[in-house]
């Protein structure tokens, strides 16, 4: 089963920001940014210094708001970029994340 956020055209920008205000979201949101592939990850393959709950409660917020899918495999689950809503809905975010969220000096 496939656990999906807010619809293209229903994401928020307020939720977006929230997501990826804290440091280990980003540098998940940066990983995935960075695969151009879009390739499925599993929640255990981010190098995250927290917890197994803190990381499924980080993976949620960034479902619920439309950064990311999460495809349930019963025993583990699989974690995929929603790139083509994200670049639709805010041009430019992924590339800014990629570039390490800097901006232009």
């Amino acid at each position: 089963m496939n656990k999906t956020g807010p619809e293209a055209d229903a994401l928020d920008l307020g939720a977006v920001f929230r997501a990826l205000a804290d440091e280990h979201r980003r540098s998940v949101m940066t990983e995935l940014a960075a695969d151009d592939n879009d390739s499925e990850r599993g929640c255990n393959s981010f190098n995250l210094p927290i917890s197994k709950q803190t990381q499924t409660h980080h993976f949620r917020v960034l479902r619920e708001a439309g950064l990311i899918d999460e495809i349930d495999y019963g025993n583990r689950k699989g974690i995929r970029l929603r790139r083509a809503d994200i670049e639709k809905t805010f041009p430019g975010l992924l590339a800014l994340l990629k570039a390490g969220g800097t901006g232009p000096h």
